[in-house]
């Protein structure tokens, strides 16, 4: 292969590995979250949620890295479960909260679980997990430590 194309090759792709093991840890997730009825999604809103009581939409989607065309329609679904409550600030009517319901406390206690279960299944120290959570952290804030 030409030299000046080695940057172009698929092993000298950072993005890749990350792409590729964000795919597979999800998929790890899967079978665990079925038995929850959660997509990985609402299970992600729903830690924050059980968190923090009640958020924005606004400030979901900033925890979360999500755009609010991704969040609404998760949001909408978990809803519909029973999970939590939608509604408009009363102080700013452009403002709308999201509060979780009883049936999401409960549904917290079901989801104990599902951290060491999906750990279970990565072969990787519990230090390997650590250093890595700093380093993809580290790159989630643009390199503030």
């Amino acid at each position: 292969m030409d030299e000046r194309y080695e940057p172009l090759r698929l092993c000298n792709q950072l993005c890749f590995p990350l792409y590729a093991a964000s795919r597979e840890i999800v998929s790890r997730y899967k079978p665990v979250l079925d038995e929850l009825e959660l997509t990985y999604t609402q299970y992600i809103a729903m830690l924050v949620l059980w968190e923090q009581g009640t958020v924005s939409v606004k400030e979901l989607g900033r925890a979360l890295y999500l755009d609010s065309g991704t969040l609404t329609p998760v949001l909408k679904k978990l809803e519909q479960k029973g999970l939590l409550d939608r509604r408009r600030d009363t102080s700013d009517e452009r403002v709308l909260n999201v509060t979780v319901t009883e049936a999401g406390l409960a549904l917290r206690e079901r989801a104990l679980s599902v951290p060491e279960r999906v750990a279970c299944t990565l072969e990787i120290t519990e230090d390997e997990a650590v250093c890595l959570y700093r380093i993809l952290n580290k790159l989630l804030r643009g390199g503030e430590e």
